[in-house]
């Protein structure tokens, strides 16, 4: 069901219909894309497996790219959810960090081959979409709540501001869907783990012996 839309029991019962016939579309939708492509999956196709008439696909999307846009909305939605489970692990940051890469990868290696190129025209139409701006507003503020639980709880180093941080944490992880989605035969765990350890290493805050020890350190006089 799409992420923003509202919940079931709030809505008359012709706004109900309405919803699950939409929702059938995207759902039949992501499952053929997932078994054909986006570009050979034809809205035809998708009325058939949704099992609606022709009229009624256009009367929820006016254009295929337009379903496309709502699933790219769809995905968000998952990701921001990946992150905000993030946030609740335990450990440290450097343990989180981690754990989020490790998901993607779960996620990328687990998709078929078709998911790349539907990744692939999910970012063309971010980039021509208006929403835009807010989608990488909402994507920046929840990757920036990783460093900064990371700063407050002191396991964030202070030697760099932190939305520097977040703007590589952020470019690791584009670059990682990226490469997945555009170049064949991408080892995407090899990647996404050795990316996790290098920004984990990089963010980690300096521990002195004797701040490890919980000695205080004083100075001496010369």
């Amino acid at each position: 069901m799409p992420h923003d839309a509202e919940h079931p029991s709030s809505l008359n019962r012709r706004e109900r219909r309405k919803l699950e016939v939409h929702t059938r579309i995207v759902e039949a939708a992501i499952d053929l894309f997932d078994e054909y492509g986006f570009v050979e999956t034809k809205v035809a196709a998708i009325c058939e497996r949704a099992d609606i008439a022709h009229k009624t696909f256009f009367n929820h999307f006016p254009r295929k790219q337009d379903l496309l846009r709502e699933i790219a909305s769809i995905y968000l939605g998952t990701l921001l959810g990946d992150i905000e489970e993030t946030r609740k692990q335990p450990g440290t940051t450097r343990d989180r960090i981690l754990f989020f890469f490790e998901r993607i990868a779960d996620k990328s290696e687990a998709a078929g081959p078709m998911r790349r190129e539907l990744v692939t025209e999910i970012v063309h139409v971010a980039h021509e979409t208006h929403s835009e701006p807010e989608q990488a507003r909402k994507l920046h503020g929840s990757f920036g709540s990783i460093i900064l639980d990371g700063v407050a709880g002191g396991d964030v180093t202070d030697r760099y501001d932190p939305e520097t941080m977040i703007d590589m944490l952020m470019g690791a992880f584009y670059a990682l869907v990226f490469n997945w989605a555009n170049l064949d035969d991408f080892p995407v765990r090899r990647h996404a783990m050795s990316s996790a350890r290098f920004l984990a290493d990089a963010f980690q805050a300096e521990v002195f012996p004797a701040d490890a020890a919980g000695i205080e350190v004083k100075e001496t006089a010369d």
